[in-house]
């Protein structure tokens, strides 16, 4: 009977043990606005290089910039490049996701970025990453992309968002097509011999912040 009531005790005990060795899904690193907030698919956001000169307590920031379209290419109106602005906010940008089910920016994850303007170029407001520039030895980011359908065909279209010290930087290291092969790399500034601040694939990544502007 000692025996039978030893047996039933350690297999309880077993049983009620937690199991120590099943691992936990850790939940994706969530991006956040400059005002704590998360960042949001289908919002608009403006993109604020670092160093800001200070934000109210609202969350609304007085940047040293923002992000905005130029015709940086002489003669050739479109397509529009990703360029900084020094003294302009820029134009604000929209994050979509592959998964339509998605509703926020996690930290790594796949995304296209979309200038919430209307312009005159003929052309979308996606970025994309432009074929290598020899004259300058340049990986410029422009614009012209395509929203969704990832795949190799669309692989120059996705961006991602990176932890970057205590704020972010944006980063081009899609992992839409596993039998691509991609050239990984921090988005930085270049600036060219017309004085224009254009996005490049950069060793030097631009730090920014993100200040939500208004639903898209």
């Amino acid at each position: 009977m000692k025996t039978n009531f030893l047996s039933f005790f350690l297999l309880f005990s077993l049983s009620t043990q937690p199991l120590l060795q099943t691992p936990h899904a850790s939940s994706p690193e969530q991006v956040f606005d400059i005002s704590g907030g998360k960042l949001l698919i289908g919002f608009a956001y403006y993109v604020l290089p670092v160093p800001t000169s200070g934000c109210e307590p609202s969350g609304t920031c007085r940047s040293v910039g923002g992000l905005a379209l130029a015709s940086a290419r002489e003669q050739q109106p479109c397509p529009l490049d990703v360029v900084a602005m020094e003294t302009y906010q820029g134009l604000p940008v929209v994050f979509n996701a592959m998964s339509r089910r998605q509703s926020v920016v996690n930290v790594s994850d796949n995304v296209n970025i979309q200038f919430y303007a209307e312009t005159s170029c003929p052309l979308s407001t996606v970025w994309k990453l432009d074929e290598f520039d020899a004259s300058t030895q340049q990986w410029f980011v422009t614009t012209g992309g395509a929203l969704g359908s990832p795949g190799k065909k669309t692989v120059r279209n996705w961006f991602m968002v990176e932890k970057y010290d205590s704020d972010y930087k944006i980063r081009y290291c899609p992992t839409v097509c596993k039998h691509c092969k991609v050239q990984c790399s921090d988005v930085g500034v270049f600036v060219d011999e017309n004085e224009n601040k254009r996005l490049v694939l950069s060793n030097v990544p631009l730090k920014v912040r993100f200040q939500q502007a208004s639903r898209a």
